[in-house]
């Protein structure tokens, strides 16, 4: 299988939907093989795999309850550490977002907010999100992908964590257009996700002036 990333915990590799799955398929799907460690024990490296791939699954199928796009899952390998899911076509946003006018890019990023705040109503913070995890299809829709770092946590804290990410990744690689997008981002989120959301984006602020977080020329 020809692999199409190698990350620090799972490796993407594209394959046939007929080799992988069934003859009568067509296309191409994405499996995603999370890796032995040799540094841990075997058994522990085991079971922390294993429960991974299985949380990830589930995040992905939930998230898609939630009503936020992600892939479908065609198979949970739990024994071989895989899962087998569609393939998105389309454009990460973080190849694009810089190249739209400022009205294409608040909408983007409006519905970008509004997909965190339907996945934060449902206990699912991403854990990862970064422009690099979201995918636009042709159709315009918005997918969100690799929840390896997910987990189910309603609290404040964690939600506020997630968009605070998306924050530093903004500042990071799109800074020219940063504060716009994360503007409208928040009025995605803030329409979506109703008037409790005030309470978690105002940790976000928190967060952001945390002693880690605050340059070295503005700390006391």
């Amino acid at each position: 299988m020809p692999v199409i990333r190698k990350g620090a915990e799972a490796n993407l590799l594209l394959e046939n939907f007929t080799r992988v799955l069934h003859p009568a398929g067509g296309g191409k799907v994405l499996v995603k093989h999370r890796i032995s460690k040799g540094y841990r024990v075997k058994e522990l490296d085991k079971n922390l795999r294993e429960s991974r791939t299985a949380l990830e699954a589930k995040l992905l199928a939930d998230a898609k309850r939630a009503g936020v796009p992600t892939p479908l899952i065609y198979e949970v390998d739990r024994t071989g550490m895989k899962i087998i899911m569609e393939y998105v076509e389309g454009e990460r946003v973080k190849t694009f977002l810089e190249d739209l006018n400022p009205s294409e890019r608040q909408e983007v990023c409006e519905l970008i907010g509004e997909q965190i705040a339907r996945l934060h109503k449902f206990g699912i913070v991403h854990g990862d999100l970064t422009t690099s995890n979201m995918i636009r299809t042709q159709e315009g829709k918005i997918y969100f992908i690799d929840f390896g770092l997910g987990e189910y946590d309603p609290s404040t804290e964690a939600r506020g964590t997630d968009l605070h990410l998306l924050w530093r990744t903004l500042q990071s690689t799109h800074h020219k257009v940063s504060n716009e997008s994360f503007k409208a981002v928040l009025n995605g989120y803030k329409r979506e996700f109703g008037e409790s959301a005030s309470e978690i984006i105002q940790r976000v602020k928190e967060i952001k002036h945390r002693g880690r977080y605050i340059p070295k020329e503005e700390r006391a």
